[in-house]
């Protein structure tokens, strides 16, 4: 079956097959071979990339993070002079640190093509493998939900604190209450300015028609779980929902985030946006300043370091609780372990409704 259906990677919008090689664990800072044969791109199309002609052959130009320069250098260059010999071409890469362009040159179209091609199938496997830095997100922390949270939180102490794992570093910071639209990985100051100028496209393309030009009126209200088992809860998140009843929230959401995958800055995780608001998670136990992710998010946090709690009480004697009305009226890109003036995360770029 995965002969006949292999998996497909998107990259510059363009997709690319995966071929069947046996994959190695990349190590945060280790570097890694990469492996592929010489033939394993040689039919890719021409115009995927610019390749320009030059006196001496062919060259051709790509912007690659500085993090990520060891992965195609490899373990003592290795991955480097693999690529170099197997395509005939010679890889310039900027020092460590630098931000640059990786500048492939060679006497033959095909061969630089091939070089860039494989650089490309590389940098987007190992990022997928990369925490992320980044994420989208609407910011829920106005004083009138933070005070109702904290009510919350010393409602569900009081008549919940005898239930199994139920304790206090479970809660979220009432100053980082949020909704995560996607997560991002960017790795240099370029590939942030790109996602802040998408942003702006995208407001300009379709969120200003939506919104009308004016804050969105947003109820928090109600908790739910995210897996099948009440009595093994790991997060606990309050449910949104427009004041008009419209879905308007719920369709900027999507088309956010079907914009940035499309770019090739995100990685498309669900059909849909899931809009919540994190209030309880078992990830704050060992580690308060850790962010919400989904199940199948890059750095993820193994099940097995969770210590669970039964939330079957709560649930029940806070299934309509009121964390109060937000005017939404930005999206932020937000930067992941920071703090702004008011506690909210620091915010590389944002789109605003006004």
């Amino acid at each position: 079956m995965e002969v006949l259906r292999p998996t497909l990677i998107s990259i510059g919008g363009r997709i690319y097959r995966k071929n069947l090689i046996q994959e190695q664990a990349y190590h945060a800072e280790e570097e890694e071979d990469f492996c592929a044969g010489p033939g394993d791109c040689a039919d890719e199309p021409c115009d995927a990339f610019v390749v320009e002609e030059t006196e001496k052959g062919f060259q051709c130009r790509v912007e690659v993070p500085s993090p990520l320069y060891k992965y195609i250098i490899g373990k003592k260059g290795e991955t480097k002079k693999r690529l170099e010999t197997e395509t005939r071409t010679s890889i310039s890469i900027p020092r460590p640190g630098v931000e640059g362009e990786i500048v492939i040159t060679g006497e033959q179209r095909g061969g630089v093509i091939s070089a860039r091609t494989r650089i490309d199938v590389l940098v987007e496997s190992v990022r997928k493998k990369q925490p992320f830095t980044h994420f989208l997100s609407f910011a829920l922390n106005q004083p009138v939900v933070q005070e109702r949270f904290l009510q919350f939180k010393e409602q569900v102490l009081e008549k919940c604190s005898k239930d199994p794992g139920v304790s206090s570093s479970l809660f979220q910071n009432p100053a980082k209450l949020h909704l995560t639209l996607g997560t991002l990985v960017l790795l240099s100051e370029q590939e942030i300015r790109k996602a802040c100028e998408l942003l702006q496209r995208c407001k300009e393309d379709f969120v200003d028609q939506i919104t009308g030009g004016r804050p969105l009126t947003v109820e928090v209200a109600g908790v739910e779980y995210m897996n099948d088992d009440p009595a093994m809860t790991d997060v606990l998140y309050a449910k949104v929902h427009m004041k008009d009843g419209s879905d308007r929230l719920q369709v900027i959401a999507d088309k956010l985030v079907e914009r940035f995958v499309a770019s090739g800055l995100m990685l498309k995780e669900w059909d849909r946006v899931k809009l919540h608001a994190t209030v309880m998670n078992t990830l704050f136990r060992k580690d308060p300043s850790a962010e919400e992710r989904s199940s199948s998010a890059p750095g993820k946090s193994s099940f097995k370091e969770r210590e669970s709690f039964n939330g079957r009480n709560i649930l029940k004697l806070f299934e309509n609780f009121s964390f109060g009305e937000v005017q939404l009226d930005s999206v932020r890109l937000s930067q992941r372990f920071s703090s702004d003036a008011s506690g909210y995360y620091a915010t590389s770029g944002q789109l605003t409704f006004s």
